[in-house]
């Protein structure tokens, strides 16, 4: 492998920029188009968001910041839009059963969350 796999809090940090950009996004729609249609194209945004960015360049503005940068588990290459499409969609799953599917990296020896697992993708920290 040619980068270690990112750490939890690394991981939660990037996680919680992205969040930040997405949220002040579905404000701004909420207010223009009000609460119900701001809600759903918001949620559209964010698959659209984490699809590009880690379906393009392997990592969103989040992951830019923090040096994650999400590969392929095998060749260290992008892992494509299907694939991160898949992963953003699984990642919703990892988040309803009480988050264990994020917690999963706690005591995988990959580091590996479910969405991670399906598609098939680690977070490695970039060497700076």
């Amino acid at each position: 492998m040619a980068g270690e796999a990112a750490g939890f809090w690394r991981r939660f940090a990037a996680a919680f920029i992205d969040g930040l950009l997405l949220g002040v996004a579905q404000a701004i729609l909420r207010f223009i188009v009000g609460f119900s249609l701001g809600e759903v194209i918001g949620l559209v945004i964010s698959f659209g968001y984490f699809t590009y960015f880690h379906g393009s360049t392997g990592q969103t503005p989040g992951d830019a910041a923090l040096g994650i940068r999400v590969l392929d588990l095998d060749d260290q290459s992008v892992i494509g839009y299907g694939r991160a499409l898949v992963r953003a969609l699984m990642s919703v799953v990892s988040a309803v059963v009480f988050f264990l599917g994020y917690l999963w990296m706690l005591w995988d020896p990959r580091k590996q969350t479910w969405h991670d697992k399906v598609a098939h993708s680690l977070p490695i920290r970039e060497a700076r």
